[in-house]
């Protein structure tokens, strides 16, 4: 028996002192709410109305329970209450990457709060989101994916330490597009043979996915850079400590680079920039990631920025690219 359906028809009877009106109330059909109450009654061992009269009369017996099952029916519909409110209360944890920024992060779980949804940002390595998304320990993901194929884009630069002596490092201007091979060992002078060493490129945890490290082997080979050139810069602290000494260039995007006090600009191959996608664990009730949070977290991983730089980049110098391709 569902004690709750059966006190809920007695209740309502008692309230309405006719079976229709009570069965209306309800949205049950009538011979279903006489039902509950003849095995309500059966389960109390008496009758809980008269029948008689031409008016439904509560019994003594209905009068001497009625207080209780009105007790009963508030503290369900309480417990429900509470229920729901601490699911809507619940922390839901997303993934984010490792180089974003406090502030932008803030505003995700801001963003949150304004909608009564508590979100706890957790910032995991790209392939960790992934596998932690899938088993539910993530309740929302942003997941590195092609930048062809992705719903959110992220340029990727090259930081460098500012310049000491007014001259770009490495090649680097900041905010000028850069293309790899202007980062090939070059001479020193036409009459030497001395080259310029170019200086390592450093990648940081979040482009360490299988696509990506591809895609930058094969652009550095074909734009003739050495194989080890470029290389895991290890922990972000260090690999910073690298760069902003001027022993190294970093892979990274605009956003990062600006706290850090690096120089940087945007590499003009699209096909080598961030790709993001904002996705559900499947065990969310929804699968769909609402518009909102989709927004909130592209922006704390720095989307669009520098995009405009990346989508019109300066007119090619005739006189010099022929001279870079050798």
């Amino acid at each position: 028996m569902d004690l709750l359906a059966h006190l809920e028809a007695y209740v309502a009877t008692v309230d309405e002192t006719n079976f229709s009106r009570a069965a209306d109330r309800l949205g049950i059909a009538q011979p279903l709410l006489s039902r509950r109450i003849k095995t309500l009654e059966a389960h109390f061992g008496g009758l809980l109305f008269d029948r008689s009269r031409r008016q439904v009369a509560t019994t003594e017996l209905g009068m001497l329970l009625l207080p209780y099952a009105r007790d009963v029916l508030d503290r369900a519909q309480r417990l429900d209450q509470v229920a729901r409110s601490a699911q809507r209360s619940e922390a839901r944890a997303v993934g984010v990457p490792a180089d974003c920024a406090p502030a932008a992060l803030a505003q995700v779980i801001r963003a949150g709060a304004e909608r009564g949804t508590t979100l706890g940002v957790r910032e995991l390595p790209p392939e960790e989101r992934e596998a932690r998304l899938a088993d539910g320990t993530l309740a929302y993901a942003l997941l590195r994916v092609p930048p062809e194929h992705a719903a959110h884009r992220v340029p990727l630069g090259l930081a460098t330490a500012p310049p000491l002596d007014g001259r770009p490092l490495a090649g680097v201007r900041r905010g000028r597009p850069v293309h790899l091979e202007d980062l090939r060992p070059r001479r020193t002078g036409a009459a030497s043979d001395a080259r310029i060493v170019p200086l390592p490129i450093l990648t940081l945890t979040e482009d360490d996915v299988p696509y990506a490290r591809d895609r930058l082997a094969r652009a550095a080979a074909r734009s003739g850079l050495p194989e080890q050139l470029v290389r895991p810069g290890g922990p972000a602290a260090t690999a910073l400590a690298e760069t902003l000494a001027g022993r190294a260039v970093l892979l990274c995007g605009e956003p990062f680079a600006q706290r850090q006090g690096a120089d940087w600009a945007p590499l003009a191959d699209a096909s080598l920039h961030r790709g993001y996608d904002v996705r559900a664990t499947p065990r969310q009730r929804s699968g769909d990631v609402p518009q909102w949070l989709s927004d909130v977290l592209a922006a704390a991983a720095g989307a669009g920025t520098a995009a405009q730089a990346v989508r019109r980049p300066e007119p090619a110098n005739t006189t010099t690219r022929p001279a870079a391709h050798g």
